[in-house]
């Protein structure tokens, strides 16, 4: 049928008018979702993400530069120096900086702003503290051992020791900046700078000279973590001035032990089930070896970035949620975390097992045998992935003596089969063993959340 003059005429400013009323419907949505607690997260885990995959990337380079300039047996006392600082460094503090997630949701819910402001502040100087305390202890322990210690790691021991105490604090600064969503400041300078800089600093080493060992690589790492740490120090006081007033302060240092202690037994057992295979490995194994394991395990740590950034942007929105009564809304938010963590974690574990034998072959052509181990380690990251963070979720929801009991459960099934795996089968046991123990983990979590707190954390099903 053929359209009228008036018909004509006015079409035009119809369509126009849809046109218009989709376009608003579309920013309203967009600015709907840029309110929303679900657009927050997600905003803050692609952020995390986005630091970390950009934190891996310079990483990776240090790490191929380094294993060419060192070879085999000197990164591999790296490796281990390393790993142990982390296992120290994960611990020391006692859990005070993971309970910074749950105290300061709750205290500005509250408007206990005295408690507030005592926990901004005596946490800080706590971790400073006991890791001092831990480096001096570990550092006469270095002492007394030296005779039965290989020669070429008793000073880079002695160089973690000294990066300890910052190393400590730059996790505590973390943690207060993840509980206001500041993802940048909490993850940049540790995650992404901290390895810049020890880039540059073995670049510049290496230009002019300097023996490219374990020893120069540890004190390049301790020049690192002080600066990137004093930087974030100065930088987290001075955002907090801004968004807390000054005023009288309340130190509930019983009360903040009396969480942390049970939680840092938690993330003891979740350290030492992350680094378990790579120290009994260095005990059976040469060196050379442990390089190859743990070039693997850094090869697959983009899947682990995608749970830890998930991890780090709601773990304080499930206290927010539970402090506030809101269970539907908890419920909700608890089922989508594991899908966002899940699909993701899939997709870049098939990436990386595709890439895997050339990235590999940048560290060395030796290091493609570890290409075996990275195909076992992506079945445990892929069963973590599929509950979401639900070890955060159990832990801010006053669950974690059960957490404690499920990690000291793996740890037991990782260390005992990597102790009877390793000495024979070497990295493949040792990849097994750690497999075996997260599908364990993740099993538990699962049917921890879904019984004592009624939540779904599994990836299928659940509420929408």
């Amino acid at each position: 049928m053929a359209m009228t003059d008036a018909e004509t005429i006015a079409a035009p400013g119809a369509q126009g008018s849809v046109q218009g009323s989709a376009v608003a419907r579309l920013r309203a949505k967009a600015q709907a979702w840029l309110r929303s607690e679900q657009g927050a997260a997600q905003r803050m885990a692609a952020m995390a993400f986005l630091i970390r995959v950009a934190s891996a990337g310079v990483t990776f380079l240090s790490q191929i530069a380094l294993a060419r300039w060192m070879g085999g047996y000197d990164f591999g006392i790296y490796v281990s120096v390393w790993t142990w600082m982390l296992l120290a460094g994960d611990t020391v503090h006692l859990g005070i900086p993971l309970i910074a997630q749950r105290y300061i949701p709750q205290y500005t819910h509250h408007n206990q702003l005295d408690a507030l402001r005592g926990f901004l502040i005596g946490s800080r100087w706590i971790t400073f503290g006991l890791a001092t305390a831990f480096a001096l202890i570990g550092a006469g322990a270095i002492f007394a051992l030296t005779p039965w210690l290989d020669p070429h790691t008793v000073l880079p021991f002695y160089l973690a020791c000294v990066s300890l105490p910052f190393f400590t604090v730059s996790l505590m600064c973390d943690g207060l900046a993840r509980s206001y969503n500041w993802i940048v400041l909490a993850l940049g300078p540790h995650t992404l700078l901290r390895p810049v800089v020890l880039f540059a600093l073995m670049a510049l080493a290496y230009g002019l000279g300097f023996p490219i060992d374990a020893t120069t690589t540890m004190i390049a790492l301790t020049l690192a973590i002080w600066s990137t740490s004093l930087l974030q120090l100065w930088l987290v006081d001075r955002r907090l001035k801004s968004v807390v007033a000054l005023g009288p302060r309340v130190y509930e240092v019983k009360r903040w032990f009396g969480t942390s202690l049970p939680i840092i037994l938690v993330w003891s057992l979740y350290t030492m089930l992350c680094y378990a295979d790579v120290l009994v490995l260095q005990q059976f194994r040469p060196p050379q070896e442990v390089g190859h394991y743990y070039a693997a395990v850094k090869t697959l740590m983009l899947v682990g970035f995608i749970h830890f950034s998930m991890s780090a942007a709601v773990a304080h929105r499930f206290t927010a949620l539970h402090v506030a009564g809101e269970q539907a809304e908890l419920k909700a938010f608890v089922a989508k975390s594991a899908r966002w963590t899940f699909w993701p974690s899939l997709a870049a574990t098939l990436m990386m097992l595709a890439l895997g034998k050339p990235i590999l072959w940048l560290f060395g052509p030796d290091f493609v045998a570890g290409y075996n181990f990275m195909l076992i380690l992506s079945v445990g990251l892929l069963a973590r992935a599929a509950v979401g963070p639900a070890e955060r979720l159990l832990n801010m929801l006053n669950q974690q003596r059960i957490c404690a009991a499920i990690y000291a459960t793996a740890f037991a099934v990782n260390a005992s089969l990597c102790v009877a795996l390793a000495p024979s089968a070497g990295g493949t046991g040792a990849a097994f063993a750690t497999s075996v123990a997260i599908v364990i983990e993740s099993a538990l979590l699962f049917v921890v959340a879904k019984r004592r707190l009624g939540l779904h954390s599994f990836f299928w099903g659940g509420t929408a």
